[in-house]
């Protein structure tokens, strides 16, 4: 493979060893130019994470190239990853995301180069997500890819063509939130993905992934999605994360251990809905989002934490 996308990592104040490592090991590494954007500290608290983690950067080496760039003030996740990603990708014209509390499959960077170019002209793909969670449905399904009506943002990949229709300022939130059967479609990817975008509109949360799978919703898209996983998620297991607080424990997967080489799929039914099963709110979360709305979900979250 001779055009090989730029892989971007996002980080803030944990250290990414173990995901420099996890995609060392992929054959493809030592062609793929990196880039690394590093959001500023916020207060003394993070300072010395921050910097220490800076530190560590500059040791990276065994990639086409390494990039390194560094924020003066912390942006935040989301404004991180929307003008971090449109620099690069307008260059590029695709890119490769991830973000600093994810590893990779062995086989990731294959996989992810193999389906931009698989499916760059197919305009009804949104994305090419690295994730996939657990459903017991997919143990029997055939293929090694499926369709999904969600975008994953734990390691996902995409086109610039498709980068530049999102609308993130979501204007038309108003139009969606009186429209109650554009709002049962939207929800087909999961009954949490209206509430999220309703949160965000609300400002109660700042997140780019739910105004991207928005957008997908609007484009009528799929993301194509491994039945194996190429991607897991450690920001469960330490105190640094800023948006992953739960235990976890449902979104644990085991890494895939073989190269993809069929990227044919078509949409099943069956998939889509037990991906939506999947990703339904259970009674615990939709109390979380009710109180994300209306208030009280930072008592109540410092109480279950003490």
């Amino acid at each position: 493979m001779s055009d090989y996308a730029p892989i971007i990592i996002f980080c803030y104040r944990r250290n990414i060893e173990n995901l420099i490592s996890s995609l060392l090991k992929n054959q493809g590494s030592i062609n793929s130019e990196l880039f690394i954007f590093s959001d500023g500290y916020k207060s003394q608290v993070d300072k010395n994470d921050v910097l220490n983690l800076r530190k560590s950067l500059t040791k990276i080496v065994s990639f086409k190239s390494v990039n390194i760039i560094k924020s003066e003030k912390n942006n935040g996740l989301a404004n991180s990853i929307i003008n971090g990603v449109k620099n690069v990708i307008n260059k590029y014209g695709k890119a490769i995301i991830l973000e600093d509390d994810l590893i990779v499959s062995p086989f990731f960077i294959d996989y992810m180069n193999d389906a931009l170019n698989f499916y760059q002209y197919k305009k009804n793909i949104w994305s090419i997500s690295g994730y996939t969670p657990s459903i017991p449905y997919l143990k029997d399904y055939k293929s090694e890819v499926y369709l999904s009506l969600r975008s994953s943002s734990w390691g996902w990949a995409t086109w610039s063509d498709r980068f530049s229709k999102v609308d993130w300022s979501i204007k038309n939130f108003l139009e969606l939130k009186k429209d109650k059967s554009k709002i049962k479609k939207f929800e087909l990817g999961g009954n949490d993905l209206f509430k999220m975008l309703e949160l965000q509109h609300l400002g109660k949360i700042d997140s780019w992934a739910i105004r991207w799978c928005y957008s997908q919703f609007l484009d009528s898209a799929y993301s194509i999605t491994p039945k194996i996983s190429m991607t897991q998620n450690l920001g469960f297991a330490d105190n640094l994360s800023t948006h992953n607080k739960s235990l976890g424990s449902k979104w644990k997967v085991d890494l895939a251990e073989a190269k993809i080489t069929d990227f044919e799929c078509i949409e099943n039914q069956q998939v889509i809905d037990a991906f939506k099963e999947f990703h339904n709110l259970s009674f615990y979360t939709k109390i979380g989002y009710f109180l994300k709305k209306w208030g009280g979900y930072k008592i109540l979250k410092k109480y279950f934490k003490n």
